[in-house]
């Protein structure tokens, strides 16, 4: 299978079109936070509801998402719709624009409603998103404890105590 190019500002235009309610997480918001780590996949935090995960199908079935993993077999069929996304929490995709990673509940959180409580508005692009906070994005890469979030974990943390520096 051929790499296919990583391109999230496509994916979050396709998530904002049908107005997904959702929190950036992972590797691109602490990067949108100042973190110098590259990722190659797009986190997000989804709210949990039945109209949103009706959109939230829409928006998968637009980037021809199936199912990542490395035991799942390219040809798995997938069916994006509300009953399926309502009976997981997390999923992994590869769609046209790249690797994208759901979470219902991430490691150490309550869920959207509860990230989306310290998430910050950030533009990029032109688009405004939901970014989850640095201290949500540290706590879930606590939880997480694998050993790339442990990496991770020393570059939030500097920039966690480069902020408190910073502030009166």
């Amino acid at each position: 299978m051929s790499e296919i190019p990583f391109d999230p500002l496509t994916t979050i235009r396709v998530l904002l079109a049908h107005r997904v309610r959702f929190v950036l997480i992972g590797g691109y918001a602490a990067s949108l936070r100042g973190s110098p780590v590259i990722t190659g996949d797009l986190d997000l935090c989804y709210a949990r509801d039945r109209d949103n995960l009706e959109r939230l199908a829409g928006a998968l079935q637009e980037l021809g998402a199936r199912l990542r993993g490395p035991n799942v077999p390219d040809e798995l069929p997938f069916r994006a719709d509300a009953d399926t996304l309502e009976g997981g929490d997390h999923f992994t995709f590869q769609t046209r624009t790249g690797s994208l990673d759901i979470m219902g509940t991430p490691a150490g959180t309550a869920g959207f409603k509860d990230l989306e409580a310290a998430a910050t508005e950030t533009t990029i692009d032109g688009m405004t998103v939901r970014v989850a906070s640095l201290d949500d994005l540290i706590r879930m890469k606590e939880r997480a404890g694998r050993p790339k979030d442990i990496a991770h974990l020393q570059w939030l943390r500097a920039l966690r105590q480069e902020i408190d520096r910073d502030e009166p």
